[in-house]
């Protein structure tokens, strides 16, 4: 039937090989089910995505550079959620309009 050796040492050493493997997948196993629920419990902590974005300059005084519609992949790291009245504002006041997600177009609408 199955290519096993005969006696019953090696059959032994067979079982505890692979009782450590089943033990170490059963292991991993558990580990990718804690992370899944981490990252589960991480899309449900994270905050709501603004619907507009300020892209700040560096350095403190420094004028703000763009305006972006919430989860533009262009936008920088420097940057703040604002409502749409400070984004209308803001264009109105010759900030830059990101040209990949266009929210002076957005903010017309």
């Amino acid at each position: 039937m199955y290519d096993l050796p005969p006696d019953l040492p090696r059959l032994r050493t067979l079982r505890t090989w692979y009782a450590m493997w089943v033990d170490r997948i059963d292991e991993a196993i558990a580990a990718a089910e804690q992370r899944e629920r981490e990252r589960q419990q991480g899309e449900r902590a994270r905050p709501p995505q603004p619907d507009w974005i300020m892209e700040l300059g560096i350095g403190v005084g420094s004028r703000p550079i763009e305006v972006h519609v919430g989860g533009c992949y262009a936008a920088g790291k420097r940057r703040r959620a604002i409502s749409r009245e400070q984004a209308l504002a803001a264009l109105a006041d010759g900030i830059r309009a990101c040209i990949h997600c266009r929210p002076d177009t957005e903010l017309v609408l």
